[in-house]
């Protein structure tokens, strides 16, 4: 389960069980808080199951089924996370938030303060998701150090 704010993401296994697991915990959470979760703008994907699976899924917590590709808070929910390709978009935004002319106009705590914002933020939401492959972790190394020392 991830949460971000007034958003919830479930991973379970694809089963009947599992899913009215996750009703029940849902139900639970209305009872307790008296708040009230909105299936009707609730979304339901898999990944390598059958369409008719999903769709059964999907009605059982009475919500849409979420098409892929997708994009949840930003992040994109597609293809294979252990692909470069999957990544250039994360790398494209650290690139362009440590452009080299930002880099003339800072001091060098200033550089390393930025570099740091930009290590923290940029990938760390991907990361809550995805395991990040080495060759894309040393490629924003080098642009941090390209950055730094020119």
């Amino acid at each position: 389960m991830l949460q971000y704010a007034d958003d919830t993401v479930f991973f379970c296994e694809a089963n009947v069980k599992s899913i009215f697991n996750i009703k029940a915990a849902l139900n639970c959470f209305e009872l307790a808080s008296g708040l009230k979760v909105n299936f009707m703008k609730s979304k339901l994907g898999g990944v390598g199951l059958k369409q008719i699976s999903i769709q059964r899924f999907a009605t059982i917590l009475n919500c849409e089924v979420m098409t892929i590709p997708s994009v949840y808070l930003g992040l994109p929910i597609r293809g294979c996370h252990k692909k470069k390709e999957f990544w250039a978009g994360v790398i494209n935004r650290v690139k362009r938030r440590l452009s080299s002319w930002k880099g003339r106009l800072l001091s060098m705590v200033g550089q390393i303060c930025l570099i740091k914002s930009v290590l923290s933020s940029i990938p760390l939401f991907y990361l809550s998701l995805f395991k990040m492959p080495v060759g894309v972790a040393n490629e924003i190394v080098s642009i941090q150090r390209n950055f730094l020392w020119g």
